[in-house]
């Protein structure tokens, strides 16, 4: 089938562009246009027009790419017109009556791509992270794994791992080969070393995940402290209803931010208190879940919650900053059980001390999670093959005895598949490929 989408973004634009990628992709050109086919890759000036019909649908730029040497590695082509709604819905139309041409589903383009060996499926992932990324450091790391440094570390591994594959095969299907008898022993070293450097960029806090989703920031407090004023004042929207009655919050509500180039989401949460309302108990632990779960709490209080010592000190910890609001009530007592925790008073009414608290916020992030240079891992698919990856690793360690090299290599096999996975390469034929150039088997 061929398949034809709007690439560029949906709604009125001064440019739309529509990708078309498939062996009929030169029938459809043809088809919408008249004259001589444009070049490849050469932005070509056409009138484009109804199919079977005179009636002219626009004018713009196609651009031709033939395959294998373009996106997908198909016969591809761009049409770039005005990006009015009713011209976009003309051209999809027109192309819809053509044969074997569908519109295209979420994603099949890069789809296509990898499958037919154009990127990895890294580079398929780091596209879609590219095109949703909101704040500076998601581009970067979007961009990094794109430059493919990150998939040459999981193919490296993969690679020796694969060698020493090789290795346990030929001594199990072709004992007559001159191999060291301590091969195993050999072999294990090499794989310990493996295990452990695969180890140590799993002990990286999650912060591919958590720059890829968003930091999580929940705020939580008693009620009525001015959590909902807080996180209405930090999106510069009416996110939350705020009222003098306490329990007013019920669920969590959630925004995403950009907190100075960190992507962000904050939580506001219901107001931690003594209650026999079943719908507001569960508001409440619903906001200590998310506190749990949350990478930063900003604990609201206001001077007067003297109910907030009894759970103070299971909201505060080194990922929990404590802020006193409603300072502007000039209330000159300094509770000393809050002094140990280094508050930062502010008004939300005033908008006093807000800056310092943001800055804070921004501090904690940065000292906490942001060493991204050697962040591999960006989803959880990646982390969870890893995983696997050790564990096989491990299991092959317990391997001691020559007789159970078959266990040795499935574990070895394993391995090495979930390494592939990650990038989307799982081949056996690899492994064929290293042992008759390696051991010359078959001469």
């Amino acid at each position: 089938m061929t398949i034809y989408a709007l690439s560029s973004g949906p709604g009125v634009s001064g440019v739309a562009i529509i990708r078309i990628s498939g062996q009929d992709a030169k029938t459809v050109i043809s088809k919408l246009t008249k004259g001589n086919f444009p070049k490849s890759r050469v932005a070509t000036l056409k009138k484009i027009n109804k199919i079977n019909s005179n009636e002219l649908i626009d004018e713009g730029i196609i651009i031709w790419f033939p395959g294998p040497q373009s996106y997908t590695g198909e016969d591809m082509a761009e049409i770039h017109v005005h990006g009015s709604r009713s011209v976009i819905e003309a051209i999809h139309s027109s192309i819809s009556k053509i044969q074997n041409c569908r519109l295209a589903e979420p994603g099949e383009f890069t789809k296509i791509a990898f499958q037919n060996g154009k990127i990895n499926l890294l580079k398929a992932e780091s596209i879609a992270d590219l095109v949703s990324s909101e704040t500076e450091i998601q581009r970067k790391q979007a961009i990094k794994i794109m430059s493919g440094k990150t998939s040459s570390k999981f193919n490296s591994w993969r690679d020796r791992l694969l060698k020493l594959l090789s290795n346990v095969e030929a001594k199990i299907d072709f004992p007559e080969e001159d191999l060291p008898n301590d091969i195993l022993i050999d072999i294990k070293k090499e794989t310990e070393k493996i295990k452990i450097e695969i180890q140590s960029i799993l002990n990286d806090q999650k912060v591919g995940e958590r720059i890829r989703e968003g930091f999580k920031i929940a705020i939580v407090g008693p009620a009525n402290a001015g959590k909902s004023s807080l996180i209405n004042y930090l999106s510069r929207r009416e996110v939350a209803i705020v009222s003098e009655i306490a329990g007013t919050t019920r669920d969590v509500i959630e925004t995403h931010l950009n907190i100075d180039g960190l992507p962000v989401v904050v939580s506001d949460t219901a107001g931690i208190r003594e209650s026999k309302n079943e719908i507001e108990k569960k508001g409440i632990k619903l906001a200590l879940k998310r506190a749990e779960d949350a990478d930063l709490n900003i604990v609201v209080i206001e001077e007067k919650s003297v109910d907030f010592t009894s759970f103070l000190k299971n909201l505060m910890s080194n990922k929990s900053i404590l802020v006193i609001n409603k300072s502007d009530l000039d209330i000159e007592k300094r509770i000393d059980e809050f002094r140990k925790y280094d508050p930062i008073y502010i008004s939300l009414k005033n908008e006093k001390n807000l800056d310092q608290l943001i800055s804070e916020v921004k501090k904690r992030l940065k000292n906490q999670f942001i060493n991204a240079e050697d962040v591999l891992i960006t989803r959880e698919r990646h982390r969870q093959h890893l995983q696997q990856c050790v564990s096989y690793l491990e299991n092959f360690k317990k391997q001691n005895k020559l007789e159970e090299f078959d266990k040795a290599a499935e574990d070895l096999r394993l391995a090495t598949r979930h390494l592939g996975m990650i990038v989307g390469k799982v081949d056996v034929e690899e492994i064929l490929g290293s042992i008759f150039n390696d051991f010359c088997i078959g001469k």
